[in-house]
């Protein structure tokens, strides 16, 4: 009997750590309360290759508008908060080779230090210096591959997805990699075709 009900406790136990109550949720972190309307900065690059910041601009502004959570302003137009980003590495390797030694697979990276200000304190609301968005793909020249344009534009995309989604749900929902073990790989130069 003993046992029998030592064993139901247990039982009884387990069924209250399963529950949906004991599950762990963080407070969300959201925006302060008196942002209304954020502006989008330029975006400075910091690399080798030519107009990356011009796009990459385009495709955030756009993706804050189809959000709608937050009025888009200039920052100069009574702006409370600031979305200021910096593409600060870009790498576009082969990673693939056909018989021939030509190259028929690509990764993509591009890293971003983004920042979110607080105009009215002047004080960052978060911070990812190491913000990466990554895309593996076929060369053009495969049946479904795309160019390297068109594998920028798919990492812009995400990238804005992610800064947006960051802004507007908070820490937590994306996460940037860790800049000391980025930046001291010796596989990540900063090489492009």
């Amino acid at each position: 009997m003993k046992k029998f009900l030592s064993v139901l406790c247990a039982a009884a136990a387990l069924a209250a750590c399963a529950s949906e109550g004991a599950v762990y949720k963080p407070q969300a972190q959201i925006m302060p309360q008196h942002i209304k309307k954020i502006a989008v900065r330029q975006i400075l690059n910091k690399t080798e290759v030519f107009a990356l910041e011009d796009k990459f601009y385009n495709e955030l502004y756009d993706e804050f508008l189809r959000d709608g959570s937050y009025q888009i302003v200039s920052e100069n137009n009574g702006a409370e908060g600031v979305v200021v980003t910096t593409i600060s590495r870009y790498l576009n390797v082969p990673i693939q080779y056909d018989s021939q030694l030509i190259p028929t697979v690509y990764r993509m990276d591009i890293w971003l230090d983004v920042v979110f200000m607080d105009k009215t304190t002047n004080a960052p609301v978060w911070r990812e210096p190491a913000f990466l968005g990554t895309q593996i793909y076929a060369a053009s020249t495969l049946p479904g591959g795309m160019t390297e344009v068109q594998a920028r534009d798919v990492v812009f995309e995400k990238l804005s997805k992610d800064i947006v989604k960051r802004t507007v749900e908070g820490f937590g929902s994306v996460m940037s990699e860790n800049k000391k073990k980025v930046m001291n790989n010796p596989e990540y130069t900063t090489i492009t075709q």
